[in-house]
């Protein structure tokens, strides 16, 4: 029976691990000022009939603090790049000069921090969310276990493992949040 709690426990480890890179990869794409390569993940352009990610179409780089250059490998995907970021509302109109696009990046006010950690802020919620999910269907897999004739003790003793784990992944949900606030509140 214990390799049967030892592989629930590695298994809402897993689960939940899953749960924070899921937010770190969110907490990329919302950005705090500073140009970042990264927040154009997610963004495809048609490239002969298929979405491509526009890293896999032209050279993406960072000129500075506050502007991304996007070099296509095609000079006909200009049109193509503008119009797909674009339709993606990141909240940055781009510049085509007819060789890069560049994306400035605006400085943000006050006002647009706050909503963007607003945003920030309920993706650590999903995120708490999907941890408390899984800690749920945990617990419920080791009742199932104290059913089918798992002592009581065991059983107890996974759950505030669970637990325990969940608290851990809740503390670091709490620290990619304060991070991401300070970044953004930081001119």
């Amino acid at each position: 029976m214990s390799e049967e709690l030892s592989l629930i426990l590695e298994e809402t480890e897993d689960l939940m691990q899953k749960a924070i890179s899921h937010l770190e990869g969110e907490l990329v794409k919302i950005r705090a000022g500073k140009a970042n390569p990264s927040m154009l993940d997610g963004i495809n352009v048609e490239y002969y009939g298929a979405p491509t990610p526009i890293n896999q179409v032209a050279n993406v780089s960072v000129l500075d603090a506050r502007t991304i250059s996007i070099q296509p490998w095609e000079r006909n995907m200009l049109q193509a790049i503008e119009r797909s970021i674009m339709q993606a509302n990141i909240g940055i109109t781009p510049q085509n000069d007819g060789n890069q696009i560049r994306l400035f990046m605006p400085p943000l006010t006050e006002e647009r921090r706050k909503e963007l950690f607003k945003k920030a802020s309920g993706e650590g919620e999903h995120s708490k969310v999907a941890i408390r999910n899984i800690r749920r269907d945990s617990i419920e897999q080791i009742k199932k276990l104290q059913k089918d004739g798992l002592s009581e003790d065991a059983a107890k003793d996974a759950e505030k493992s669970v637990q325990d784990i969940t608290d851990k992944y809740i503390v670091l949900v709490d620290k990619h949040l304060a991070a991401k606030e300070k970044e953004m509140m930081s001119v």
